[in-house]
């Protein structure tokens, strides 16, 4: 009943969409809008959710509607779900990576604020994205260059607006918000060669157990 109740609370629907819209705020003026969103509690995780799933679905139109011009993916290859992972893994294991290191150097983000913050900044990508893979299919070869340049503008802004995004939540300095920044990279790095490593040893366990199990069910039957 409480989740029926909660689909159809008017004043629920209208914060969500409120604090959805914000985000284009931040994106024009993201040193306020980055402070409010946290500390004034103008953003929500529905509206991050929101975004990380936009983000998603402007990746797959991208990969299927991006004209072949400045594309050369075949569609029915595609993996669906390792596109979504290709977003999603980088999106955690920075937020994971950008907390943990923050946390033991006084940094004022929650994880729950650096997940919102990052996911709000990515709202360039999605905005300017959509267009241009309607655009893709409009320009020819010589106008390649306007699109490749509006593509890195989506790119910079969103990488841009991270940046002011970790200073405001962090309450941190312009210099030691970019340190913190490559030695989130270096985390994640560290995070993924761990993951790799792990996987590759259950897989190597795994298939040691299972030529194992093979052997005696050979010699017994």
């Amino acid at each position: 009943m409480s989740i029926l109740s909660n689909l159809t609370d008017r004043q629920r629907w209208i914060r969500y969409g409120q604090s959805l819209k914000y985000a284009t705020y931040c994106m024009l003026h993201p040193f306020d809008g980055f402070w409010d969103l946290t500390h004034e509690k103008r953003g929500s995780m529905a509206a991050a959710h929101t975004i990380v799933i936009a983000v998603l679905i402007t990746r797959l139109l991208a990969l299927e509607h991006t004209s072949f011009l400045f594309n050369n993916v075949y569609w029915p290859e595609v993996n669906i779900l390792q596109q979504c992972l290709s977003v999603l893994l980088p999106l955690v294991i920075f937020v994971l990576g950008n907390w943990g290191l923050t946390t033991l150097f006084e940094g004022k983000g929650t994880l729950a604020n650096v997940y919102m913050a990052t996911c709000y900044a990515l709202a360039p990508f999605v905005l300017l994205q959509l267009p241009m893979i309607v655009l893709s299919n409009w320009v020819t070869v010589d106008e390649a260059a306007f699109y490749s340049v509006m593509n890195m503008v989506s790119l910079v802004w969103s990488g841009g607006l991270i940046v002011i995004a970790m200073m405001q939540i962090h309450d941190f300095g312009l210099g030691k918000t970019l340190l913190f920044i490559v030695l989130t990279i270096f985390a994640m790095m560290v995070i993924i060669f761990l993951l790799l490593l792990f996987f590759t040893l259950v897989g190597d366990a795994v298939g040691y157990f299972t030529s194992i199990y093979k052997e005696i069910t050979f010699r017994l039957y």
